[in-house]
């Protein structure tokens, strides 16, 4: 049962803390060569850029009064020149920062990707797939500029201030603490806005997670909806879905802007007493013309950076939600993976025990009680029954995708599957799954998805063994032609043999087949069962079939049901007892024999 669909936002298990950020650092410190030595060509070029309103002022006051043209020359040529210096630092600054801005990015999504690929199928049961993949996508990318440029941009804003007001100081301290009396008021500002822009952005981003995770799964299911016309009803709830992140995004843009605001404001009252202050003083010869317009340029230069800091902390709210979630997913606990002191399999003969196995999906709900059963190296096992009965769960639990509630399972008698390593168990099993999935490129990386050192000999050998191999040579580019997402141009049964000839190339000691001829013909059936005698041979096999005609030759069959194993036997042994395998079977031979006629 999902715990998180498409229209319920998302909860965060933990609060943010300072702990998330200073996390953060990790990805900053392996580049904080790169961004000290960006901070210096930009705290140089702010620093040149800060003798502009002095060489105004020396030229009002000095050169133009008493006509000097030699020295307006130099300061004309001295302008130029910090002109050069701070677009020149600028220019290798930005491009500086978007190589580690990227590199930031890259480091994170290699991380988020990493842990992703070792979380349990519980994670992806649970998650629809389209708010798994906003966080790798969209949040990395805006944390990623936050952590590069933000910070960056922040340190020299601080550091921007600190000469603004000593050069400020420098020219008049008088009208210098006129400009930073609103200082405080700003400050107490930020201060009581600060939580309502985190809870806006939080609000933001569950919505727009939202909005992606439908728009994902419009997009996988959109051969479904057009089948069943549900177009229109789409369309009202990805509206629905649209307006609420639109609302989301206003609400916390107007609390964001509001700060932007208030610095415009402050900003031109203290510019408007500046100059009233400065005329009036002016009158009594207390200040220069220059003066007052060098300070009337530092008044923007002092707010500008204020309002840049601003702008910086508007981001890192809007962030910090973001950076919550990443690490959230970054702590998602990988319930199943190799225990401490985990040994390598070795090759196995393929002998199977279930020892007093318990499991459920969810606590308190068992699918399966205190089952136990040995199967020798070499058998074959179907498993029947109900539909949720707990067959797919059976060799899901062999296969290690989920942990026991209770019990063990122990291959050729001593090794436990749960003191061995994933890896090695795992690369003794060939698994197909009920979803032939099909990945984007040609048949043969498809093929070769679980042994890359496989020769194309190989390939084309298991190909041929469950019958694939006529349809792929008849393709445009036969073994190379590439394949679309899904294998939207194959049928579902040239997907299931692709699939069976993937698991077929592993050469598994285990082979689990769950479902695995149940899009395919009988036609095409018939002569996949002699490919399938072929790769049972000398191998463990675990069968689950609808269709019971395809596992009468299997050496024993489990009907499972009420969480357990009800009959067991051969095929015959089973018909004999007249029992639930015997209603089962002949009631879909009756069914099969209606169709016929």
């Amino acid at each position: 049962m999902a715990r998180n669909k498409f229209d319920i936002d998302e909860k965060l298990e933990s609060p943010f803390s300072m702990a998330h950020l200073k996390r953060s650092f990790t990805y900053i410190r392996r580049h904080r060569l790169k961004m000290f030595f960006a901070l210096m060509l930009s705290g140089m070029a702010s620093v040149a850029g800060l003798f502009g309103p002095k060489i105004m002022q020396w030229t009002l006051d000095d050169a133009v009064p008493n006509k000097d043209i030699s020295m307006l020359a130099l300061l004309a040529l001295l302008y130029i020149c910090i002109l050069a210096i701070s677009i020149l630092f600028t220019t290798v600054r930005s491009h500086i920062m978007a190589r580690v801005s990227q590199d930031i990015i890259y480091d994170i999504r290699e991380d988020l990707f990493a842990h992703l690929q070792k979380l349990p199928f519980s994670y992806y049961d649970s998650r629809p797939a389209g708010k798994i993949l906003v966080r790798v996508i969209n949040y990395v990318n805006s944390v990623a500029d936050m952590l590069s440029n933000g910070i960056i941009n922040s340190i020299l804003e601080v550091i921007n201030i600190i000469f603004i007001v000593v050069f400020m100081f420098s020219t008049n301290a008088t009208l210098s603490l006129v400009i930073v009396a609103g200082l405080p008021i700003f400050v107490l500002f930020i201060v009581v806005i600060k939580p309502k822009q985190r809870r806006a952005w939080q609000q933001q981003s569950n919505k727009n997670s939202n909005y992606n995770a439908y728009l994902a799964e419009s997009i996988d299911g959109v051969h479904v909806s057009q089948l069943f016309v549900r177009q229109q009803i789409n369309i009202g709830i990805f509206a629905r879905l649209a307006a609420a992140c639109r609302a989301a995004w206003m609400k916390a843009i107007i609390i964001s802007n509001s700060v932007w605001v208030s610095v415009e404001l402050l900003t031109q009252i203290v510019f408007t007493v500046m100059y009233i202050a400065g005329v009036y003083w002016m009158g009594g010869a207390i200040v220069s013309f220059g003066v007052i317009l060098a300070m009337g340029q530092y008044v923007s230069r002092f707010w500008q950076p204020i309002l840049n800091l601003a702008n910086i902390y508007n981001m890192f709210i809007n962030n910090i939600a973001y950076l919550e979630r990443i690490f959230e997913t970054m702590d998602e606990p990988v319930t199943v993976d190799n225990m401490p002191g985990a040994i390598e399999l070795p090759p196995v003969s393929g002998q199977v025990e279930f020892r007093g196995v318990s499991f459920g999906y969810e606590p308190g709900v068992p699918v399966l009680e205190n089952i136990s059963f040995t199967v020798e190296a070499g058998e074959s096992i179907a498993l029947v029954g109900p539909t949720g009965a707990g067959k797919t769960t059976v060799v899901n639990l062999l296969s290690r995708f989920y942990n026991l509630t209770g019990g063990e399972i122990l291959l050729d008698g001593k090794y436990d599957i749960s003191r061995v390593t994933l890896h090695s168990l795992r690369s003794q099993m060939g698994i197909m799954m009920q979803d032939s999935f099909i990945f984007s490129g040609t048949v043969m990386d498809n093929i070769r998805y679980g042994r890359l050192d496989a020769t194309e000999e190989e390939i084309i050998a298991a190909a041929k063994a469950v019958h694939a191999h006529d349809f792929i040579i008849e393709m445009e580019k036969g073994y190379h032609t590439e394949l679309n997402e899904r294998g939207s141009r194959l049928s579902a049964g040239q997907k299931q043999l692709i699939s069976f000839a993937r698991t077929m190339l592993a050469n598994p000691r285990i082979l689990i087949l769950d479902e695995a001829t149940s899009s395919i013909d009988t036609k095409t059936e018939r002569l996949l069962q002699q490919g399938i005698r072929v790769l049972l041979e000398g191998r463990t096999s675990f069968i689950i079939a609808h269709r019971l005609s395809t596992i009468k030759n299997c050496n024993r069959i489990f009907y499972i049901g009420d969480k357990g194993i009800l009959e067991s036997g051969s095929h015959t042994q089973l018909m004999n007892k007249k029992g639930l395998y015997y209603r089962l079977y002949t009631a879909q031979a009756s069914e099969m024999e209606a169709v016929v006629h």
